[in-house]
């Protein structure tokens, strides 16, 4: 569950898949899985190691200097001094155990979930132990939603919705007057401190071959003016500033006129039909009791696109995990970045947002799902069917 950890479930799993446990390893932040685990970061400043054993309690390994900080969770602490100390102190932790997870990846195929450096997969090696992913693990313990968190996220994904069209209209209203890209930016982000909603970065407005850059953002000196004829894409992304709160995350497109050109139509036809494949997909293999992986869902939608000829422009993964960071620790929608092959399971949520990106302008439609236990992949954003008219 993202924003608490789930001991219970993390045991389950170590249970049922006979693993001996799941070692943590953090040094100076380089690993979040380890501060979502524990439930926020702590001032520390040499290795911290954490053991969640199959059953019974989780067991911390830390320097002496950082002992105290983390001792209200009631965990047992064993101290280290010196690197000689630390080396026995692992041995110790690991001692009798033979399969555990790590936030590893094999050949680094998942980088989201590959956050401990070699070296330590090594000392851990070369005490006997063998060393698997943790990307299951990590995804049933601090991956899935809970309740509130669900409730949460239907408020920010509806809200980023509205904001998207209280843009579209704010670029109408100032069309005579004129206005540009930095403007139409920071209308959103006043909007969303008038709702009560954060964002890391963005959002994303961008027009006519800005549009054609996946991450676009614009500047005060790339801001380019928007006026009759031109495609606007807006990519805009927030969350409630309560703890623990999750994201919703959003793209739209529109059209400044009433007549949009043939190719923007039949583009923008080619995006939707690979993202209402996806949602179809998800919801077929539900129905069906069928576990799908992340990189199947990436393949169906990206096949269709390669099929209308738009292999090239199709320059992303499908859809990534949502959480308490936009970009967060669930499976992702991919089988072009990297091969995701966790399941998709229910309580997790993501996005799926195909595009595809020309030399003159991009399209993107961006969508939330969350997997309900109850009633399976569930859209928890508006689908845009049309263009929009400016």
């Amino acid at each position: 569950m993202a924003g608490s950890f789930a001991l219970a479930d993390a045991q389950a799993y170590l249970q049922r898949t006979q693993l001996d446990g799941w070692l943590l390893e953090d040094f100076h932040h380089n690993n979040p899985i380890f501060w979502q685990v524990v439930g926020g970061r702590r001032h520390t400043t040499r290795r911290a190691f954490l053991l969640i054993p199959p059953h019974g309690s989780p067991r911390f390994l830390l320097h002496e200097v950082d002992a105290q900080r983390l001792t209200d969770l009631g965990w047992p602490v064993e101290v280290y001094r010196s690197r000689a100390d630390q080396e026995k102190g692992l041995q110790t932790l690991l001692d009798g155990r033979q399969r555990i997870a790590m936030e590893y990846s094999p050949g680094c195929a998942l980088p989201v979930v590959s956050r401990v450096d070699a070296g330590t997969i090594e000392e851990v090696q070369a005490l006997g132990v063998q060393v698997v992913s943790s990307g299951d693990v990590l995804q049933y313990a601090v991956s899935r939603w809970t309740p509130e968190q669900v409730e949460m996220h239907r408020i920010a994904a509806q809200a980023v919705v509205d904001v998207a069209q209280d843009a579209f209209g704010f670029i109408h209203q100032n069309l005579a007057a004129g206005i540009g890209e930095i403007e139409v930016r920071q209308f959103i982000l006043d909007r969303f401190a008038a709702l009560g909603l954060m964002t890391d970065e963005g959002p994303t407005v961008a027009v006519n071959q800005h549009s054609g850059d996946p991450h676009y953002e614009p500047t005060r000196e790339s801001s380019a003016p928007i006026r009759t004829g031109d495609w606007v894409l807006i990519d805009l992304w927030g969350k409630l500033t309560q703890t623990g709160a999750i994201y919703g995350d959003t793209t739209w497109v529109a059209y400044v006129g009433n007549q949009v050109p043939i190719l923007y139509e039949r583009v923008f036809d080619v995006v939707r039909r690979a993202r209402d494949a996806a949602v179809n997909f998800l919801e077929d293999a539900w129905r069906q009791g069928r576990a799908l992986e992340g990189w199947e869902v990436d393949r169906l939608a990206r096949e269709i696109i390669e099929r209308d000829g738009y292999a090239a422009f199709f320059t992303h993964r499908l859809g990534h995990s949502l959480g308490e960071a936009i970009h967060s620790n669930g499976v992702n929608l991919d089988s072009f970045e990297t091969r995701d092959t966790r399941q998709i399971i229910p309580g997790v949520g993501f996005t799926i947002e195909p595009g595809i990106y020309l030399n003159d302008f991009g399209v993107r439609l961006e969508i939330n799902v969350y997997v309900d236990p109850s009633k399976g992949p569930t859209v928890t954003t508006p689908l845009q069917r049309e263009i929009i008219r400016i």
